[in-house]
């Protein structure tokens, strides 16, 4: 089989720069020349290169130390004077970093194995391999060795840091790191940084990375980073829309709740560390004035508040901007696309059950009195809303039509009244014109006061110790009792009925 792939390999091994890759000697040089020294390492040990177990486990290792080292020792004794010695030991070395056996790479670091040759198959180091097996004692033994802990391979340019960000299992390996001191910002050649790498990799459902997303922000990871080149665009927020949207998009209502809730957490985790949901640029980047880049967080979240209820309750809660903040001249309003997608809803099933019309109005209102408490307007024109419905909602006339003159015998004339739904939606608009012309009742201006004073989120536990009647605090907290409701504490997908 070797001699048919003799050509190739030969043929790959002269394209390789060797100067740019000193250990990669390509496959031919790894059959004939040092990997029979590789095999005999790997005897020594007690292994086998064809064998598929991976070894002793970490813990164990330290008990069968000295009954694998003294065999090691001799073969390689045995060798030293091979001209491939310190290619084969490094090879040896990288199968002990892919197997998790702290004894014999001990020893093979030695006798003077290279921590930083890269395996010709995979480009990958052994402390790569030790990241993508989850060794977390070999990675704190090969950094103290003086491996380089920032290192990306030639093919992704992934660091350690990186695939271990991109896997719940290999949180052990990503706690190690940080504390060996990884640079948690580093950036790859398209800007990925791992905080990106862990967004990047979760779906919400098999791959749950909000425990390694948490680790990353404590450290220090920063919320503005976004990639260019061909992966431009890319952010924190929008890596998280995505994830929105495919919830709105499942086929199933509990794969749909099961993303929302790792959504919840993830937003709820970027947020506490100054992500922006308004906008889908980083601020102060270069390039987002005069661009359409992707939908916004707020924006989805309310323009779908009836199946993403819990998400727009926690971006309310925590006070986000109303308004789009990418471009000078802003591009939607929140109350605005709050109010759309509700007469859209009431428009698309004018048969609805009056239980579910109930819970919509229901919902649409409670996001309004969310918003009227936590958000603070920028500006007095931050939510125009038209004096008048309408005329779509009042008349079957083209729009800026004016009505014909009435003639003199004709009773007068009363435009017939919009349809019971969208009657709502009208009586809706009226209430929030007449609160932005009359001053703020007493009592939520002094809900609003108290809350400001609170500080920063979480804000119940501060409430709860606060002297004041049960009645009180939770007039305080108007979020908790709309999450109490049934069915508004989980997202749905678009299919679903409510």
């Amino acid at each position: 089989m070797w001699k048919d792939l003799l050509p190739v390999l030969q043929w790959r091994e002269e394209t390789v720069n060797q100067t740019a890759m000193p250990f990669l000697h390509g496959f031919r040089r790894i059959v004939y020349e040092y990997q029979p020294l590789v095999d005999a390492v790997l005897c020594a040990v007690g292994l086998q290169e064809e064998a598929k177990s991976d070894g002793l486990a970490e813990e164990e290792e330290e008990e069968e130390k000295e009954k694998v080292c003294g065999p090691l020792k001799e073969v390689l004794e045995r060798e030293a004077q091979s001209a491939v010695f310190v290619e084969g030991i490094s090879c040896a070395l990288f199968r002990m970093a892919q197997r998790g056996l702290l004894g014999p790479a001990r020893v093979l670091l030695h006798y003077g194995a290279h921590l930083n040759f890269e395996d010709p198959v995979s480009y990958y180091t052994p402390l790569h391999i030790a990241v993508l097996r989850n060794r977390p004692l070999m990675v704190r033994l090969l950094v103290q060795h003086g491996a380089d802990i920032n290192k990306r391979d030639r093919i992704h340019e992934s660091s350690p840091l990186d695939l271990a960000s991109e896997e719940a299992d290999r949180l052990p390996c990503l706690r190690m790191l940080l504390e060996l001191g990884a640079h948690v910002n580093a950036r790859d050649r398209t800007g990925k940084t791992a905080l990106l790498h862990a967004l990047a990799s979760s779906d919400g459902l098999t791959v749950d990375n909000s425990e390694n997303i948490r680790l990353l922000l404590a450290a220090g990871a920063s919320v503005q980073a976004y990639t260019s080149g061909d992966a431009v665009g890319d952010t924190v927020m929008s890596l998280v829309v995505s994830l929105v949207l495919e919830a709105l998009e499942s086929s199933e209502e509990e794969e749909a709740a099961a993303i929302g809730r790792f959504c919840l957490r993830v937003t709820e985790l970027l947020l506490d560390h100054g992500a922006e949901p308004s906008c889908s640029w980083p601020s102060g980047q270069p390039g987002c004035a005069g661009e359409q880049w992707g939908t916004s967080l707020t924006e989805v979240c309310l323009g779908h508040f009836d199946l993403l209820f819990p998400l727009a309750v926690l971006l309310l809660r925590r006070g986000v901007a109303l308004h789009c903040l990418c471009h000078s001249a802003p591009c939607w309003y929140g109350r605005r696309v709050l109010l759309r997608r509700l007469e859209r809803r009431l428009r698309q099933q004018p048969n609805m059950a009056d239980a579910l019309k109930s819970d919509l109005l229901d919902k649409a209102e409670a996001l309004l009195e969310l918003a009227d408490t936590c958000c603070v307007p920028h500006c007095r024109q931050e939510l125009p809303l038209p004096h008048t419905p309408p005329p779509a909602l009042h008349t079957d006339s083209p729009p800026h039509t004016p009505p014909p003159a009435p003639r003199p015998d004709s009773p007068p004339h009363t435009p017939p009244p919009a349809p019971l739904p969208l009657q709502a939606v009208l009586d809706l608009r009226v209430r929030l014109r007449e609160q932005e012309t009359r001053p703020r009742p007493l009592r939520l201006l002094c809900r609003r006061f108290l809350r400001r004073h609170l500080g920063a989120p979480p804000l119940e536990p501060k409430v709860q110790r606060l002297p004041l009647p049960d009645r009180l605090k939770d007039f305080l907290l108007p979020e908790l009792a709309v999450l109490r409701r049934p069915g508004w504490d989980r997202c749905l997908p678009n299919h679903s009925p409510r």
